[in-house]
């Protein structure tokens, strides 16, 4: 029997707020009921790279590949940035409204400024736009984009209390006074404590999220952590695509955050 044809897919984009750092991408479609990960990579260049060649660059060529890679063209964009079909120049009403439900649970936003996303974030959003895909806020109608926050995502998705301390370049803050070795480890406990989490979520994440070597560089950690925060972000959408999110913010500005089971909608 042929195949069947994935009934959703989703684009999840881990973007950089500077040029100098890449942004990692993850596409995940759903297939007969149930949400797995079809590709994964830690740039834009490496996941348009797996679609092979010819899909030139820059937004609509991340779109051209998820579609070529899903067999379907994404339904929804979920992207980890501030975003707004108006100049960001503080803090909007999504940022607040995150901050009123997650602060107190380590998971408040940073505040966006006119450089930060800036012309980077403008772009994205413009090339994205342009793809097919308008800002959506407080109501999913795909083809659309969303903005979603792994930190909120990511207490949802394990039910936690707070905020995972699950960030390569912050271990000195998690775990202060303890050597390197062990603080690693800690890491690589709580990385293997997401993953199982995202592989009952989106199944075969545990085989694109393999952990790094426990002797692997900062690059090479970072590089991990911007797949992760992709697979997270595609989860978000995928929740969100289903019914199963909600958004925090208004009209002009929203975050879109997973429900917990408890909390979740038939």
């Amino acid at each position: 029997m042929p195949a069947s044809s994935p009934e959703k897919v989703v684009l999840g984009i881990d973007a950089a707020w500077t040029a100098a750092n890449p942004s990692g991408v993850a596409v995940v479609s759903k297939t007969n009921g149930v949400w797995r990960v079809v590709a994964v990579a830690a740039s834009f260049k490496e996941f348009i790279g797996l679609a092979g060649d010819g899909m030139g660059s820059g937004p609509a060529a991340l779109v051209a590949a998820a579609t070529r890679l899903a067999s379907r063209a994404p339904d929804l964009v979920a992207v980890d940035m501030p975003m707004m079909d108006a100049p960001i120049l503080a803090r909007r009403a999504a940022d607040n409204a995150i901050n009123r439900a997650y602060s107190g649970r380590g998971a408040g936003t940073h505040s966006p400024t006119i450089s930060r996303p800036g012309a980077v974030g403008q772009a994205l959003e413009a090339g994205l736009l342009a793809a097919g895909y308008p800002l959506a806020t407080l109501a999913i109608q795909p083809p659309c984009r969303i903005e979603i926050y792994p930190h909120p995502a990511l207490i949802e998705l394990l039910g936690a209390t707070y905020r995972l301390p699950y960030k390569a370049g912050n271990t000195g803050k998690y775990w202060r006074g303890l050597p390197l070795a062990e603080r690693r480890l800690r890491l690589f406990e709580v990385w293997a404590t997401i993953i199982v989490a995202l592989d009952g979520a989106l199944a075969g994440s545990s085989d694109f999220l393999a952990l790094p070597p426990a002797d692997a560089r900062g690059r090479t950690l970072k590089a991990f952590e911007d797949r992760l925060d992709a697979v997270v972000a595609a989860h978000a959408g995928a929740m969100a695509l289903d019914g199963q999110a909600r958004p925090y913010g208004d009209a002009t500005s929203a975050v879109w955050v997973p429900l917990t089971s408890r909390h979740a909608r038939s």
